[in-house]
């Protein structure tokens, strides 16, 4: 073994570990075992700036912009609210919504379109008095079941197909995929509404929790008028100045003076008499609350969020996404209440709430956000991809603002961009270029709306990820791993190396990102493709099916870690749930490989 390839052995490792302990996000993570290449001469500068020129990388860019243009429209949205309707059962109402969500995945971004149901699937459950533990889940697995039936359905489709063209390969058309993965898609979803819904859970979602305890939460505290001896201290001061923005333990939510509701509550505003404070946090420190001079603590406090909220302020809960600048921050560090015109009450973590000081809480992919959310919290959010907000919004623009002309019109340009792709007159890439290209003349989607939408840490993750398989194949670290996996499996014969290739790929997938996943195992799969003599086709096909189909926790995928914190659920639903749903995917997928190239 050359110093080359243990030293890429060595890297791959390494960044395996920092992703799965999340020493920080996951392209700075990649980025920086990209440039450790760079630097020790193993990668020439054109190796590492390949990825950031890729093909594939740079149709899943145009893709963002495409997939907030059809979520814009509404379309979507309201076509699953028709759908769900009065339906006879719950599973038939089911069945209903994962069909043509399956089918709205396959050519479209699956992540804003469980961003987009998951607040509608939410109101619908609680008009039905159904819990949304029954649907949310269905709904993530269902939007991946339907990415991994073409080329555009998920990034990682687009970036095997990417690396494929960079190695001289022909790449994927439009539905080579679909070959393979319709009959897994089509057995996953009767596996969701028969057996799979009975293993579902029954939770109550994080705001119905608090709602219920909102009272041990929250406490209120009166500026007394008359202090002893002396003027209240408090009074005309701020808020900072009062000293009551640092507390350990208690966070201030809001100040009710007279029958005005004030929240979120900034540094400079000013403490008046009579003033009532509401706090939440560890109740259990109030003490430094009642120490402080011209505070009396009101017991019996019959306030709860609910009474709270002015004629246009809002509870709301958001998840933080994967590529949110508020990752691995404390909220007291992020200006929270500055950027988003909200206060945060609670945060909750694998459906349990933090029991730390709220300003010193450290966040992470998939915490759910309870906020106090005041009247320019809605616009603010919209323009942000910190977090996914789960609760419908009374003012959302979808139920305002769409132009339906316009709607129409972005469904119908890529309508027909599509069918160029399947009839082979255009390439993807050159389709998704035209598409975005009249998205901006016709004005459906604003210059700034686009630039928004496109999410730079997921691009510079996989343009990172390229050389890093890159590194992979030229070190020879690819082709030693590959008979290492070949020796291992070879008792089982030729399917027993299929499914280990799947089961790496699977695990992987769970324990950092899809992406990265895929392109790592792409250059073993080719490996071990020339190494047994077979077609590379039907090992890359596996590796791409594979790397998608993430069942088995939250945090291999983006779709799961939206619903996580709305449908209430523990980390073993997606293992109790997901396990028969991988294995069905895992065996369909493998069986059909084999029979048509093996």
């Amino acid at each position: 073994m050359t110093w080359e390839m243990a030293f890429s052995l060595i890297v791959v490792i390494t960044m395996m570990v920092a992703l799965v302990k999340e020493f920080a996000r996951p392209d700075i993570i990649v980025f920086v075992a990209l440039i450790s290449f760079f630097v020790t001469g193993i990668l020439t500068p054109s190796e590492v700036a390949a990825g950031f020129s890729n093909e594939g990388m740079l149709t899943v860019g145009l893709l963002f912009i495409v997939a907030a243009a059809i979520q814009k429209s509404g379309l979507v949205e309201r076509g699953i609210t028709s759908l769900l309707g009065n339906s006879k059962s719950e599973r038939h109402s089911l069945f209903k919504f994962l069909v043509p969500i399956t089918g709205a995945s396959a050519f479209l971004n699956n992540t804003p379109i469980v961003v987009t149901l998951t607040p509608t699937i939410r109101k619908w459950c609680a008009e039905h008095n159904i819990s949304p533990s029954k649907f949310l889940i269905p709904l993530s697995y269902a939007s991946i079941l339907g990415g991994i039936l073409t080329l555009m359905g998920t990034s990682t489709n687009l970036v095997i197909h990417g690396l494929m063209l960079d190695q001289g390969m022909e790449g994927y058309s439009l539905f080579t995929l679909a070959t393979v993965s319709l009959p897994a898609s089509i057995l996953g979803i009767l596996y969701l509404v028969t057996f799979g819904y009975k293993l579902l859970p029954d939770h109550k979602p994080i705001g119905e929790i608090f709602g219920d305890k909102s009272k041990e939460y929250l406490t209120e505290m009166i500026v007394e008028e008359n202090y002893p001896y002396l003027d209240n201290p408090m009074v005309n001061k701020s808020v900072e100045a009062a000293g009551l923005r640092n507390l350990d333990g208690v966070y201030l939510i809001a100040i009710i003076r007279n029958h005005e509701k004030i929240y979120p509550v900034k540094n400079s505003t000013k403490i008046k008499a009579n003033d009532r404070l509401i706090f939440t946090g560890l109740i259990t420190k109030i003490a430094e609350l009642q120490d402080k001079k011209g505070l009396k603590l009101k017991t019996g406090t019959n306030i709860t969020l609910d009474k709270l909220r002015n004629g246009n302020g809002q509870l709301v809960e958001v998840v933080v996404s994967h590529q949110s600048s508020l990752l691995y921050h404390k909220i007291k560090d992020t200006q929270f209440r500055a950027k988003y015109d909200s206060g945060v009450v609670a945060v909750h973590r694998n459906n349990e709430r933090i029991d730390s000081k709220i300003g010193d809480i450290t966040l992470k992919p998939g915490d759910t956000l309870l906020l106090l959310a005041g009247t320019d919290f809605e616009e603010r959010s919209l323009e942000s991809n910190d977090f996914y907000v789960v609760t419908p919004l009374s003012n959302h623009p979808l139920l305002n603002k769409v132009d339906s002309k316009k709607a129409w019109a972005s469904i119908s340009i890529l309508g027909i961009m599509i069918a160029l792709v399947t009839i082979g007159v255009i390439s993807m890439f050159k389709a998704m270029c035209i598409t975005v290209v009249l998205y901006l003349l016709l004005k459906i989607i604003s210059g700034d709306e686009a630039k928004r939408h496109i999410e730079l840490n997921v691009l510079i993750l996989i343009a990172s990820a390229f050389g890093v398989g890159k590194a992979l194949f030229k070190t020879g670290a690819a082709d030693w791993l590959a008979n290492q996996l070949i020796l291992l499996s070879n008792p089982f014969g030729q399917i027993g190396v299929l499914l280990l290739l799947y089961l790496l790929t699977t695990i992987f997938t769970e324990m950092v990102t899809n992406n990265a996943a895929a392109v790592l195992m792409f250059p073993i799969a080719i490996e071990a493709a020339n190494r047994l003599g077979e077609e590379p086709m039907a090992f890359i096909i596996l590796i791409t099916i594979a790397a998608s189909a993430s069942f088995l926790s939250p945090i291999g995928y983006q779709t799961n870690l939206i619903v996580y914190g709305p449908g209430g659920y523990k980390f073993t639903d997606y293992i109790k749930v997901g396990m028969p749903l991988s294995l069905i995917v895992m065996t369909t997928t493998v069986l059909m490989v084999s029979w048509i190239w093996i």
